[in-house]
Parts: C-alpha cells; structure tokens; sequence
C-alpha cells in the first residue's frame, strides 16, 4: 500500500465521519441557540434547561438519522473491503 492509497483512505474516512457527525451538531447547535434565547428572554437559568431538550433532540436526531448513518458506515466498510480484497 502506498503513501498515496493510505491519504485517500483517510481522507475518505474523515468526509464520512463529517457527513454523518454534522447533522447531528447542527441540531445541538440550533437547540441550544433556542434554549439561550428563551432563557435569556425569561431570566430562568436553570442548568438542566440547557441540557435536557439538547440530549432528547440528539437522540431523537441519531433514531431519524439512522439509516443514513449506517448506509455511510457500510458504504465506506465496503470500499475498504473492496481495497483489502484487491491489493491482495
């Protein structure tokens, strides 16, 4: 295996983990600029208002997005396997 077919392995995996990660934190990141709007606009500061809609909506996202992620995985399982099969 080459410099070459070992950058492209890598850069392969890290545009896979981006695609399946980023969604994700985006709902994080949009739960959150909601809770701190809402508890700026209230004065409740309560720690657990931050937390609890955020690790519900993460959830919630990680069972929608399920499929998806998987069908990535296994995409890029089957191009690795494919590498492992034909360079030997």
């Amino acid at each position: 295996m080459t410099e070459v077919e070992v950058m492209d392995i890598i850069r392969e995996a890290l545009f896979t983990l981006m695609k399946v990660v980023t969604p994700i934190l985006l709902v994080a990141l949009l739960i959150g600029l909601i809770v701190g709007i809402f508890q700026a606009l209230t004065q409740i500061q309560e720690m657990t208002l931050a937390f609890v809609p955020k690790i519900l909506c993460v959830f919630l996202t990680l069972i929608v997005l399920f499929p998806f992620i998987f069908n990535q995985m296994k995409t890029l399982s089957d191009n690795l396997f494919e590498r492992i099969v034909g360079g030997g």
